[in-house]
């Protein structure tokens, strides 16, 4: 019996190592893309030219159960952007009734720019709201922001500039979790961000395979519209929305610039943060099992876009090796072929874990935080522990899939992140926002800010 134990464990690591090894590897050529060569880091950013803005903006932030003091932050820093057409839908629920209270306030007093969409699908998520919200929408461009996202001044400025080309259909901007000293999972949670919107969404994109982000999204309205709007079953609408226009030919551009990056909040609790990854990961399933990657133009396509919406599986599948490795260390007595094989994964993870170090000084350093020795011993010591920790939301995931458990588990919001962001300064109020943006544009005739609901020539 313990022969046949031990051969089954080394046929277990024999055939799982080489899966290991590809996974570490190409999620380090993903890590380090952007800063392959100073070409490519030049690609990566806003042209960062000052501009009128000739587009008209309808921002979308779908909310629910949310504290007021975070819902007004993200809606201020949206009325500070400088757009002189800004239309802002709240999107709430109808049996959320505070959060309804909440929002009809916000409205009430920037009423010329700010209004409320009520839905009342008896299914609560967050997709069936932003469809509702989009029928209020009448500016050229929707934006997408969560509720406790802070935009960067001057970040609806530049996306314009990016629209400015007519053969682009959506732009990702950049998103970051700030509170990285809340928690240990919170600084790994804080670096994930940092190399999604960093470095590997900008290989997606000169691949031609996007799955969107939450947030921070802007895409043509009439493309939008096109589109059939966002799949309002699925838990993942970003990502389905991204492989949707990615399948029809789309361009999206995707734009990174730490100083105009939207800062949000990590979960508060590590049983948030694996509810919050649970749900991304059910919703990856979902967009899988849908299937439209499958007319993505060539193989190498929808080989990248199998590998990324297979991203729950190979979590969940080195959450179930882990142990496994382990026990195989302990009780030993393995050949010495599979003793090296058990060790091929090692050099691309152990770079990979060096690359970390390095991108937590480049957070540091971009986006003004003093990183402390600390904070490198934390990442390093706990990395194993938060890998065992998204192979649980993944596993969780795979069983709420077969279930056919899609319940929206939502991710609550405290506002952690407030304190660490600048305020928006005296400069860019609503009134010196529309001040500046006027004398942009009063030499070009561009409309003055339209009435919400209002049509847009």
């Amino acid at each position: 019996m313990t022969q046949l134990f031990h051969t089954v464990l080394w046929a277990v690591i024999t055939l799982a190592s080489p899966i290991l090894t590809a996974i570490a590897v190409m999620t380090c050529s993903s890590m380090c893309y952007a800063w392959r060569s100073p070409e490519t880091m030049a690609s990566t950013g806003f042209a960062r030219v000052r501009r009128r803005i000739t587009h008209s903006f309808s921002v979308i932030v779908p909310i629910r159960d949310e504290a007021e003091h975070v819902v007004r932050a993200t809606v201020d820093r949206l009325m500070a952007q400088g757009a002189a057409e800004l239309q802002i839908v709240i999107s709430v629920g109808f049996d959320d009734v505070d959060t309804v209270a909440v929002a009809h306030r916000i409205a009430a007093d920037h009423s010329a720019f700010v209004s409320v969409s009520v839905n009342h699908d008896r299914v609560r998520n967050k997709p069936r709201q932003l469809n509702t919200a989009l029928n209020d929408c009448r500016g050229d461009v929707v934006g997408i922001f969560d509720a406790e996202s802070l935009a960067a001044p001057g970040l609806i400025a530049e996306v314009d500039a990016v629209f400015a080309d007519p053969g682009v259909d959506a732009v990702q901007g950049a998103v970051q979790l700030v509170n990285y000293r809340d928690s240990w999972f919170a600084l790994h949670n804080c670096l994930e961000y940092y190399f999604w919107f960093r470095s590997r969404l900008h290989l997606q994109a000169r691949k031609g395979f996007i799955p969107l982000g939450g947030n921070t999204v802007f895409i043509r309205r009439h493309v939008l519209v096109d589109m059939g709007g966002y799949d309002a079953e699925c838990l993942a609408e970003d990502c389905e929305l991204g492989v949707r226009l990615s399948s029809a030919g789309k361009r999206i551009a995707v734009r990174y610039d730490a100083a105009l990056a939207t800062s949000e909040e990590t979960p508060g609790s590590l049983g948030g943060l694996i509810r919050q990854r649970t749900r991304w990961d059910t919703g990856f399933m979902q967009v899988a099992r849908k299937g439209l990657w499958r007319a993505l133009s060539t193989r190498r396509l929808r080989i990248l876009a199998a590998y990324t919406l297979a991203q729950p599986f190979l979590q969940a599948f080195t959450g179930l090796v882990i142990p496994v490795s382990i026990i195989a260390a302990v009780t030993g007595h393995a050949p010495l072929w599979v003793a090296l094989i058990s060790f091929a994964p090692a050099l691309p993870t152990l770079q990979m874990a060096a690359f970390q170090l390095a991108g937590l000084h480049e957070f540091g350093r971009e986006f003004g935080f003093r990183i402390r020795l600390w904070d490198h011993v934390r990442l390093t010591v706990s990395t194993p522990v938060y890998q065992v920790v998204l192979a649980i939301a993944a596993l969780r995931a795979v069983v709420r899939f077969r279930r056919g458990n899609f319940a929206w588990e939502k991710t609550s919001h405290t506002g952690s992140h407030l304190d660490l962001v600048p305020d928006v300064s005296p400069a860019l109020t609503r009134t010196g926002a529309l001040t500046e943006a006027t004398a942009l544009s009063t030499s070009t005739g561009l409309n003055q800010p339209f009435p919400v609901g209002g049509d847009v020539r």
